[in-house]
């Protein structure tokens, strides 16, 4: 019998300074889901669902 899969722990990015006329951050989204079909992302204390469809899109709600 397979133990049960511990949840892996958060991914720290370093913030990098905003630079004006910068290009945004790109992250790759396997980077953020690391095998997941969802993952909880905190904003100012609130959290939001990234969820990825069977179809390969991904979802963004509150």
């Amino acid at each position: 019998m397979d133990a049960p899969k511990r949840p892996e722990p958060p991914i720290r990015l370093e913030a990098a300074p905003a630079l004006s006329g910068a290009l945004p951050q790109r992250i790759d989204s396997a980077l953020l889901l690391r095998g997941a079909n969802e993952l909880l992302i905190e904003h100012h204390g609130v959290l939001y669902r990234l969820r990825q469809t069977a179809l390969g899109k991904l979802i963004l709600t509150k």
